[in-house]
C-alpha cells in the first residue's frame, strides 16, 4: 500500500505544486500591479508623460504647425497622428525608469524581498502596471486623432496590425526603461536620461515633417533612424499619408518588416539586460 501511494507521488505532487506556483505567481503580480496602480491613482500627474504631453502635441502640430507643413498626397493630420503615437509610448518608458529609480532608492524593493513572494513577481507587475498605461495612451491619442480628422483607411485586420506593433513598440518601451531605472544612480537622473535619449529621436524622424524638408546629412540620419521606420510602419497599417522616401534605405522601403524587426531586436535586449541588473541589484 506504501509502495503505491509512493509511485503516485512523483506523478501527482508536481503538477500539483507547479500549478500552485504558477497561480501564486500571477496573484503575487497583480497585487504589485495594483499598488503601481495606486500610486498613480494617488499621483495622478504620473500618467502625464503618456497622456497629457502626448495630448498636447497633438493640438500644437494640428492647430498651430499644421497650416505651414505640407505632405504630397494626404492631409498633415493624418500624417501626424502615427509620430505622435510613437513619440507617446516612446516617451512612455520614463515612467518605468523613474518609478524602478524611486523603488531602488527608498529601499522599497529590499523590503519587498521579505516578503513570501516571488522576485519576479515585482517585474511581472510593474510590466502590467506600466502597460495598462500605455493602453491608455493609445486610446486616448487615437481619440484625439479622431477629434482632429485622424481616420484609418485599412481593413480591420491591418488595423489590428497596427495597434498590435503599438503594443510590442510598448513593451519593448517599458523593458528598457526598466532597465534605464536599474542602472542609474537616482530617478532624477533616469528622467534626465530618457528625455536626452527620446527628444532628439522623434524630432529627427519623419514623426512630424518629411524627411525631404531636411537638410541632406539629417536625412541620411533621419532615413536609418528606427523611429522613422516604426512611423512610417504604423502610417502604412492605417491607412494614412507616406511622405516620398528620399534615401533608398530598407528601413523606409519595408517600415512594416523593419518595425516588427526592430521591435523584436529591442526586446531581445531590453528584457535579458533588465532580468540581469534586477538580480545584480537584489542579491544579497
Amino acid at each position: 500500500m506504501n509502495t503505491a501511494v509512493l509511485s503516485l507521488d512523483p506523478v501527482t505532487e508536481p503538477t500539483s505544486d507547479r500549478r500552485s506556483t504558477i497561480g501564486a505567481f500571477a496573484r503575487d503580480s497583480l497585487v504589485f500591479a495594483r499598488r503601481n496602480v495606486e500610486h498613480i491613482r494617488q499621483i495622478p500627474e504620473k500618467l502625464m508623460d503618456v497622456t497629457l504631453q502626448p495630448l498636447m502635441f497633438v493640438l500644437l502640430f494640428a492647430y498651430v504647425f499644421g497650416g505651414a507643413i505640407h505632405v504630397e498626397g494626404g492631409n498633415y493630420r493624418e500624417y501626424l497622428i502615427g509620430g505622435i503615437l510613437i513619440q507617446g509610448l516612446a516617451f512612455g518608458l520614463m515612467g518605468p525608469a523613474v518609478s524602478i529609480a524611486t523603488d531602488l532608492d527608498e529601499g522599497v524593493i529590499d523590503r519587498f524581498r521579505s516578503l513570501p513572494a516571488s522576485r519576479a513577481a515585482y517585474l511581472a507587475g510593474h510590466y502590467l502596471a506600466e502597460m495598462a498605461g500605455s493602453v491608455l495612451s493609445i486610446a486616448i491619442l487615437i481619440g484625439a486623432g479622431a477629434a482632429v480628422g485622424w481616420r484609418a483607411h485599412t481593413s480591420p485586420l491591418e488595423i489590428a496590425s497596427a495597434v498590435a506593433l503599438l503594443l510590442v513598440f510598448a513593451t519593448a518601451m517599458i523593458w528598457i526603461g526598466t532597465w534605464i531605472g536599474m542602472i542609474v544612480r537616482s530617478p532624477d537622473s533616469a528622467q534626465g536620461i530618457v528625455f536626452v535619449g527620446v527628444f532628439p529621436l522623434t524630432f529627427l524622424s519623419s514623426a512630424f515633417v518629411p524627411i525631404a524638408s531636411m537638410p541632406n546629412a539629417l536625412q541620411w540620419v533621419a532615413s536609418w533612424n528606427p523611429v522613422s521606420a516604426l512611423v512610417a510602419g504604423v502610417r502604412e497599417l492605417f491607412g494614412n499619408p507616406l511622405a516620398p522616401v528620399t534615401k533608398e534605405v530598407w528601413p523606409m522601403q519595408h517600415p512594416v518588416a523593419a518595425s516588427w524587426m526592430y521591435c523584436a531586436l529591442l526586446l531581445a535586449v531590453a528584457v535579458p539586460a533588465a532580468l540581469h541588473r534586477f538580480g545584480q541589484r537584489t542579491s544579497d
